[in-house]
């Protein structure tokens, strides 16, 4: 399981170092091959390739000629590259990876459990307090949160 939030940065040629905490499970689970595509809300989802396997072969039986679901399949399969850990623990994000999430210099990791959310940091800054703010406001949880105690 991927938790925590960590504050990376990005080097000049693109590359963010995982860290530490992560690597040896990063090796274990996938022999440092990952897979990074876009996530709807503009940041760059990171899965071991095990992992995203699994998420690809359900996208790929959704069917085609429904027009959501080939979005989605456009959006996530034709942006998944595969990225594999450096012996320093590093990834080099494609251009276009970087472009589409406005990744700068400063960014965000965020684990997600069998994932990882690549933010750039003022971004994930603001979204993070709109969602404080949304549910400090909402009433109602939905039906299958009800149960859940924190």
């Amino acid at each position: 399981m991927f938790r925590g939030v960590t504050h990376i940065n990005l080097d000049a040629k693109g590359r963010i170092a995982f860290p530490s905490r992560y690597r040896e499970r990063l090796s274990g689970l996938c022999d440092g091959n990952l897979v990074v595509t876009v996530d709807r809300d503009h940041c760059l989802l990171v899965y071991p390739l095990p992992e995203w396997e699994h998420i690809e072969q359900k996208l790929v039986r959704l069917p085609s000629l429904n027009p959501t679901a080939r979005r989605l399949q456009r959006l996530l399969i034709g942006h998944a590259t595969e990225c594999q850990l450096d012996g320093n623990g590093r990834i080099l994000l494609p251009g276009p990876l970087r472009e589409f999430a406005a990744l700068e210099k400063r960014t965000v990791l965020i684990g997600q459990g069998n994932k990882f959310e690549l933010w750039d940091e003022d971004i994930w800054t603001r979204r993070r307090d709109e969602w404080l703010e949304e549910a400090a406001a909402a009433e109602d949880l939905p039906g299958d949160l009800e149960s859940l105690s924190l």
